[in-house]
């Protein structure tokens, strides 16, 4: 099976694929400095909460090793504005501002270290983040493949495959574990307006798998579940509420209604880094508000009439009365989910912190 290639790494600066030039060019992006952390992730060169999480915490490694100050107090300072600066780039996913505190929490527990010794802890600290994403990722894959024994078609929504992850993909990890062991899979993607990650993402990551798909447009979707072609529906998540709601792509909410209607089950799939156990529900989420010329154009082509008023919220609530079940690194949640998410945070945590 053809793997994706990791998605961010480092090599003296944070490295990563630039998810804006696929499936077209795989180019390379290099991150000189803060700034331009800051720019991949807001520009989307950069995408998947996973993957934007990854890329903050090398973010805040980068400022770490540019900062020129003599002391660990002062360093920690500079990490700190990096932190706000980095946490303002993309305001939903939550494990963007999880990996920063992460980052942040250890430099303040390490504040004793010489600044160059402080520098290389942060450095291993965000290499662990990594690491342990992608074997998250993998756990995710082996627990969600339980849920697809009797599944041919699935549909999926965005791209929540090795691209917004750091390799393995969360949404996508058990439509590979099921291809991996040789069960026949099929994936309705997609092509996710305005930003048309699935077609132009999720599509070619399953292409390189070699694992059978078929692009449609978004609102193809109900037709196929009308036609009894859609088996189950798995999409990720950039923040899930402590009682379950789910923040995801817009239009993900639409296709919950839907497979409500049609008895589907819908499954989410994230990494605990994911549950933001600090917010309540998901009436406390911010949604992002992005650019409105991504709605009136295709990449430079316009498609609409100039002046035309457009909203673009790039995220929906699902609520978790409409969830089946939240697929997670350290298992399977089912309704209600409340007592279930918490307990997996803190057995994730307590993990993290014997490591």
């Amino acid at each position: 099976m053809n793997e994706v290639p990791k998605t961010v790494w480092w090599d003296d600066v944070p490295c990563l694929i630039d998810q804006l030039r696929l499936p077209a060019t795989l180019d390379i992006v290099r991150c000189e400095d803060l700034n331009s952390v800051i720019e991949a992730i807001r520009s989307m060169q950069v995408r998947g909460a996973p993957a934007i999480g990854i890329t903050a915490a090398y973010g805040m490694a980068l400022a770490a090793k540019r900062s020129t100050a003599q002391t660990s107090s002062k360093l920690i300072e500079k990490l700190a504005k990096a932190k706000s600066l980095l946490d303002a780039a993309r305001p939903t996913a939550i494990n963007l501002a999880w990996a920063t505190k992460r980052m942040l929490d250890l430099a303040e527990a390490n504040a004793q270290l010489e600044p160059d010794q402080l520098r290389q802890r942060l450095l291993a600290e965000a290499e662990t983040i990594r690491d342990q994403d992608e074997a998250m990722c993998r756990a995710i894959g082996q627990h969600g493949k339980t849920l697809l024994a009797q599944t041919r078609n699935v549909l999926t929504h965005c791209n929540a495959g090795g691209l917004a992850t750091a390799a393995y993909g969360t949404a996508l990890a058990p439509i590979r574990a099921v291809h991996e062991d040789g069960q026949p899979i099929h994936v309705w993607v997609d092509e996710t307006r305005p930003f048309l990650q699935g077609a132009r993402l999720t599509a070619w990551e399953l292409q390189q798998a070699g694992i059978d798909l078929t692009l449609i447009t978004d609102n193809m979707a109900a037709y196929f579940m009308q036609q009894g072609h859609v088996d189950c529906i798995i999409v990720g998540s950039d923040r899930i509420a402590a009682n379950g709601d789910v923040a995801n792509k817009i239009g993900t909410y639409g296709l919950a209604v839907l497979a409500k209607a049609h008895n589907i089950p819908l499954y989410v799939a994230a990494p605990t880094s994911t549950i933001d156990l600090q917010t309540a529900n998901g009436a406390a989420i911010p949604i992002e508000q992005r650019s409105t010329q991504e709605v009136t154009h295709i990449g430079q082509q316009a498609i609409a009439a100039e002046g035309i008023k457009v909203a673009h919220p790039a995220f929906d609530v699902t609520p978790a009365h409409l969830v089946t079940a939240i697929i997670t690194e350290q298992g399977i949640a089912y309704p209600p989910f409340a007592e279930q998410l918490q307990t997996m945070v803190e057995t994730a945590n307590a993990a993290n912190a014997r490591q």
